[in-house]
């Protein structure tokens, strides 16, 4: 932050100069309109005209060499979900093979990123996605209907030898991931002085939610991980998969009431989903004492699958806790 002197022009007008960065990045020049806004903090924004081309945020990093694919690729990432439309990364000639790969791979993982640029020692990433046209409601929307149909197809691949199937899950939880890194781009663009009201605490409320669909999606590749130790193994005899079937059906009845009490706020929807992980529970004490007596990795394997079911009604039950935060606060009547 820097300061500038406020100066008077004439006997009524006040003026303070523009950095000339931001002009420069914004496409601005002598004569182009802005518009002045007094914000209910006492602050004040500038906005572009609906003619002048939207500013950009760029992010320059220079990869020394001593990078690791993971290293590279959270920055990437990072810079990705801070709201930077294009990402700069510079680099020795020599570790040119190595970060086009990394750059490239972070453009499969993430939404809008393509590489628009290449030099012997550079590359240039702009997001060309457009929020409106993927809100954040509507990744939910994605992302609920993925992870639950993840869990239900993870707890099938138990029933036997379906390699196919398990790794199916695992690709959908990249889609999940995508549009988590989406929310959480939108949260933090959303941030500022000229945010509005209403709508900050709501998109912070999504990011959070985003982030437990996330979790559950995680919980379903584990279960379908699981699924590659237990193949074949005697102890999932049909008692015990019917068991582990009725903790599925039951997780997912929680996700959906939870879910749709926060589309539709319905504190009361929201609240019966919190109520009924208390028979959830006893599913998982019940399915824990039967799978305690196992030994070596089936022990494992299992104890990971019983583990993923308890934990998804967990993260259910604090979606339908979010849900009536925000109904509350977009309803203030509501009881």
């Amino acid at each position: 932050m820097e300061g500038r002197k406020l100066q008077l022009a004439g006997k009524s007008t006040f003026l303070v100069s523009l950095p000339k960065r931001w002009v420069t990045s914004a496409g601005l020049k002598a004569g182009d309109t802005l518009f002045v806004d007094t914000e209910s903090d006492g602050s004040v924004s500038i906005r572009l005209s609906s003619g002048t081309r939207p500013l950009v945020r760029r992010k320059s990093f220079h990869e020394r060499g001593e990078e690791t694919r993971e290293h590279l690729l959270r920055k990437l990432i990072g810079a990705y979900v801070s709201g930077f439309g294009l990402i700069d990364v510079r680099f020795s000639p020599q570790r040119g093979p190595f970060v086009r790969k990394v750059a490239r791979e972070f453009c499969r993982l993430v939404i809008g990123p393509e590489v628009i640029e290449e030099s012997p020692n550079s590359i240039l990433i702009q997001d060309l996605s457009d929020p409106t046209e993927l809100s954040s409601e509507k990744c939910l929307r994605r992302m609920h209907l993925t992870v639950r149909a993840m869990l239900e197809d993870a707890v099938a691949t138990l029933r036997g030898d379906n390699e196919t199937l398990a790794h199916d899950v695992v690709l959908r939880g990249q889609d999940v991931n995508r549009l988590y890194w989406m929310v959480a781009k939108q949260f933090h663009l959303s941030q500022g002085p000229s945010t509005d009201a209403v709508s900050a605490p709501t998109i912070h409320g999504h990011r959070l939610i985003a982030k437990l669909l996330e979790r559950i999606g995680d919980h379903a590749q584990r279960i379908a991980a699981a699924s590659s130790t237990l193949a074949g193994d005697k102890a999932l005899d049909p008692k015990l998969l019917e068991q582990i079937g009725e903790a599925r059906s039951s997780a997912v009845a929680i996700l959906d009431k939870a879910f749709n009490a926060l589309v539709t706020r319905n504190i009361e929807a929201a609240n019966e989903a919190i109520d009924a992980r208390v028979d959830h529970q006893r599913l998982i004490d019940g399915l824990a004492h039967r799978v305690a007596g196992r030994r070596g990795e089936a022990l494992l394997a299992l104890g990971s699958v019983v583990d993923s079911l308890g934990r998804t009604a967990v993260y259910a039950a604090e979606i339908a806790e979010e849900a009536i935060d925000l109904a509350v606060f977009l309803n203030p009547s509501a009881t």
